[in-house]
């Protein structure tokens, strides 16, 4: 029994194991290309980013409301929805670049980096 073979990545006791297949399951993310880390660091980063915006915002808004019913200020709703408007206007004008930007890559990349974006939403 000195020659136990395991079936995790082929490992047997002797320590001959296979070290780059248990680093390459470890970070699947990495054999995809550098196009698609891209992409994935940019939709994580936009999906917290955006969650981020929406809780502030939320609780600026919860915030405002609360001191017009206690009386302290006046909110006026024209002035919410102007600042509203232009932020996802910015918003808009942001990921209006990033299509941009990934358009200008070759097809395989520019896919590749797609995938990467949708997969960072997805994880973020």
């Amino acid at each position: 029994m000195n020659d136990d073979y395991y079936a995790v990545d082929g490992y047997n006791g002797s320590g001959a194991g296979s070290a780059s297949s248990a680093d390459s399951t470890a970070f699947p993310f990495l054999e995809m290309g550098t196009s698609f880390i891209i992409g994935l660091a940019i939709g994580y980063f936009f999906k917290k980013f955006f969650k981020l915006l929406l809780l502030i915002l939320g609780l600026g808004i919860v915030v405002l409301f609360v001191l017009e019913s206690k009386g302290t200020i006046h909110v006026d709703d024209k002035m919410i929805e102007s600042g509203v408007s232009s932020g996802v206007d910015s918003f808009n004008g942001l990921v209006t670049m990033v299509k941009d930007r990934l358009s200008n890559m070759k097809l395989s990349s520019g896919a590749s980096a797609v995938a990467g974006f949708f997969a960072g939403v997805k994880f973020g």
